[in-house]
């Protein structure tokens, strides 16, 4: 199995050619989205104003915004800032840069303070740079690279029945695919974990990993009963009962099957690249916008959504993509009534498991296929879209 990707310098493979425009704090937010909106091939990110912050969520902060400079999927980087109000060190446009360049891929900074001719100024400015970015990389050609040069994300979402039935499986088989032809995956929602966590200890590399991710798991749920809050009984949320899941447990073991049958490797923070392949957990939340960045800014190049949706109406409107997310979403369902409601919106169904028995080898080689064609270049039907839907950091500090 092959796909058409492009090669950067550093040896990865982007499945998308895009300029990053990274705009440091909320400042100079106008700017990089008006130069977006000018310049094709290039789309926008901007994190909030790290004021009041700690130092954890800080180093967090800039984490995101330099992996996804950093993602293969990006061809170069433009930072806009303001250099008289860039703030803290960890978050100065030139040392985000110099993080970037690592990869080889060019780096330019608008720096609102030394641009003549104001903000007007500064915007003819960006475009002029961000154009001669745009061409540039357009240049580079995709060429085949082995499957295993993928790096996927996956979640899972709007549980019910046909999540642990089919759609997760599904999503697992590929994901023992990917990481058999030497890729990587990433999978999370701690939340999600809970009464599923010794199944997963066991897959873990060592004790080591082991420990990390247990304690990974205890302190989530013992911050949900410090708010006087029992998470067991809080989650599964609504829809998911309605949908027919009852305990936690039931849905946390329909959960982890979307991440196959490998060893854990290691457990990762958010935003945080790993430092080999192979399969790795991501203590983080189940805000998918969050969780779907801080995917993005770890490297990944590809986003699974698989969606069980025993609650959703017909024609809902799913999120499609979020403000610098570099990373497609793909969007994937188990539940033949989630396929039919939403056939505009979902990318693969795996529902001819429950309603045909169709065989989970065969459903699955189905999706590695299509997974194969969108890394070398097809578009998933949300980044077909030019909607963009909010995102935030995942931050764990108060705002002092």
């Amino acid at each position: 199995m092959s796909i058409l990707g492009y090669t950067r310098s550093d040896g990865r493979v982007g499945i998308r050619n895009l300029v990053l425009i990274l705009a440091i704090a909320r400042g100079p937010h106008f700017v990089a989205a008006k130069i977006c909106e000018q310049v094709r091939g290039t789309t926008y990110f901007v994190a909030g104003d790290e004021d009041g912050r700690d130092s954890d969520d800080r180093l967090t902060i800039a984490r995101v915004h330099a992996g996804l400079g950093s993602n293969p999927n990006v061809g170069a980087v433009m930072i806009v800032c303001n250099s008289r109000t860039t703030g803290y060190p960890e978050l100065r446009a030139d040392v985000l840069a110099s993080e970037i360049r690592k990869t080889g891929k060019p780096v330019e900074i608008l720096d609102l303070e030394k641009c003549d001719g104001g903000l007007y100024g500064a915007l003819g400015q960006g475009v002029r740079v961000a154009r001669r970015l745009v061409v540039q990389i357009s240049r580079q050609r995709r060429t085949s690279s082995d499957f295993g040069a993928l790096t996927i994300g996956i979640k899972c979402g709007l549980s019910d029945a046909t999540s642990g039935l089919a759609g997760n499986p599904v999503v697992g088989y590929a994901v023992d695919r990917l990481l058999d032809s030497g890729g990587t995956a990433f999978f999370s929602e701690t939340t999600e974990v809970i009464g599923a966590e010794h199944i997963l200890a066991r897959r873990c590399h060592d004790d080591t990993v082991r420990r990390a991710f247990l304690d990974a798991v205890a302190k989530t749920e013992e911050a949900a009963k410090a708010t006087g809050e029992d998470i067991r009984t809080i989650n599964p949320i609504p829809a998911n009962i309605e949908a027919g899941i009852t305990t936690l447990e039931e849905k946390s073991l329909g959960a982890v099957a979307k991440s196959g049958h490998h060893t854990i490797q290691g457990v990762l923070r958010y935003a945080e690249r790993p430092a080999s392949t192979g399969l790795f957990f991501v203590d983080s939340w189940m805000s998918s916008s969050s969780l779907f960045l801080g995917y993005a800014a770890s490297g990944a190049q590809l986003i699974i959504f698989q969606l069980g949706g025993g609650a959703l109406h017909v024609d809902a409107a799913l999120p499609s993509t979020s403000t610098g997310l570099v990373a497609p979403i793909f969007y994937a369902t188990g539940n033949p009534r989630t396929s039919r409601n939403l056939k505009d919106e979902i990318d693969f169904d795996s529902s001819s498991i429950i309603e045909h028995g169709a065989l989970l080898a065969e459903v699955g080689e189905q999706l590695v296929g299509i997974l194969s064609d969108v890394a070398s270049g097809t578009f998933t039907k949300a980044e077909a879209l030019l909607y963009q839907d909010p995102v935030d950091v995942y931050l764990k500090g108060p705002q002092l």
